[in-house]
């Protein structure tokens, strides 16, 4: 049935409060958005009661490495596919498949594995690859794998390109690297989103990395040097930069509620997008895992390394919404930088916002961020 009446529900809308509405979808796309329901129309259509609850667009994860027990890394489309499920029940419609530091034998076959994937999810929708590594500084590994690291290496940058097929929408890397700037020049030739993190860089390298065309702080805050008043590092030269936006991990551990609402207060909610960064323990919790080559325990939500490190989040889209919310900063923000701010830094033109045209990419939500359900491209999945 093509078209559906999307009713009694609350929108949020960018520039108001949240208005009472009824949405007609057609084809998988936002025909028409009325403060009431005047008339019903002839013909064949599916009336859907939204019972009040509050309408978002589609959240867009731009950062998660796995879920449900499935690490995408591991190279099979099931563990891809399971992310995908895990996903749409969770309030995000799109995400980047996003790897670690690796062999480039493994990095291909996940590359592989999205290629079969792509247009036959399950759940919510692959609009690219993340790649997190390996040029990454091992003063600021974190928890990648410091025997994956290494140099950008231009040669081997093509070949990734090239058997990614124009699917890589974004790269972290550390600038300050030998070989890193001439990465950058070839990264921005390619038109993908040029991020930082796990790097050392100063404020003077970083600035210099940003003139040159990098424009996004991979998890801000983690795995880079910290804010010194002699040494302001990366971090403040991101927060100077107008077109420079940023990643937080908004779960109660990897930032304070304070550092937030600081991100939230220099940056806005253009500059600033929500991730999860999960990894394969999302949706299942406490236990044993192996990640990146290392054996990973999560204790109460909280995944570390042996040595402490904290490795990736368990978080999941609509619970860094509340959870962003509760720091204080208004729910139409939080939904931006969850779903408008992705869509505009990934150039995804017809997602990230309820209106006229765009895809119906929605997500129903009650009064404690848990999903009714998740619509991508007008199914309820």
């Amino acid at each position: 049935m093509s078209l559906k009446i999307l009713h009694n529900i609350n929108v949020i809308q960018q520039d108001a409060s949240d208005l009472s509405a009824t949405l007609w979808i057609r084809d998988g796309k936002i025909e028409k958005i009325e403060s009431g329901l005047s008339s019903l129309p002839e013909g064949e259509f599916e009336f859907i009661d939204g019972q009040g609850h509050l309408l978002i667009p589609g959240m867009i994860d731009v950062h998660i490495h796995g879920a449900n027990g499935f690490n995408m890394m591991d190279g099979s489309e099931t563990s891809i596919q399971e992310v995908s499920k895990a996903c749409a029940r969770t309030g995000c419609t799109s995400f980047l498949v996003t790897s670690v530091s690796s062999t480039i034998e493994e990095l291909v076959a996940m590359i592989r594995s999205v290629k079969r994937v792509i247009g036959h999810e399950v759940g919510a929708k692959i609009v690219g690859l993340h790649l997190e590594g390996p040029y990454l500084n091992p003063k600021r590994k974190g928890m990648q794998n410091e025997r994956f690291l290494r140099h950008p290496n231009l040669t081997e940058m093509k070949d990734i390109f090239n058997e990614a097929d124009g699917l890589i929408k974004m790269i972290t890397i550390a600038p300050e690297l030998p070989g890193g700037m001439e990465l950058i020049s070839f990264l921005k030739e390619m038109g993908v989103v040029i991020a930082i993190a796990h790097s050392d860089a100063s404020y003077e390298e970083a600035k210099q990395a940003f003139a040159a065309g990098a424009s996004h702080v991979t998890h801000c805050f983690n795995g880079m040097r910290p804010i010194h008043h002699r040494d302001p590092g990366l971090v403040v030269a991101a927060f100077e930069e107008e077109h420079v936006s940023l990643q937080a991990i908004v779960d109660g551990i990897h930032l304070h509620p304070a550092i937030v609402r600081m991100m939230h207060r220099l940056k806005g909610p253009n500059g600033m997008v929500l991730i999860t960064d999960a990894l394969q323990a999302m949706g299942l919790g406490d236990g044993n895992y192996v990640f990146g080559g290392h054996h990973v325990t999560v204790t109460e939500g909280v995944a570390r390394l042996e040595d402490g490190t904290l490795a990736s989040s368990t978080v999941t889209m609509n619970e860094a919404l509340r959870l962003t919310v509760e720091t204080g900063i208004s729910l139409t923000d939080a939904v931006q930088m969850a779903a408008t701010t992705p869509a505009r830094i990934l150039g995804l033109d017809t997602l990230g916002r309820i209106s006229t045209g765009f895809d119906a990419d929605l997500v129903l939500i009650d009064e404690q961020f848990q999903v009714q359900w998740t619509m991508i491209k007008g199914q309820i999945m």
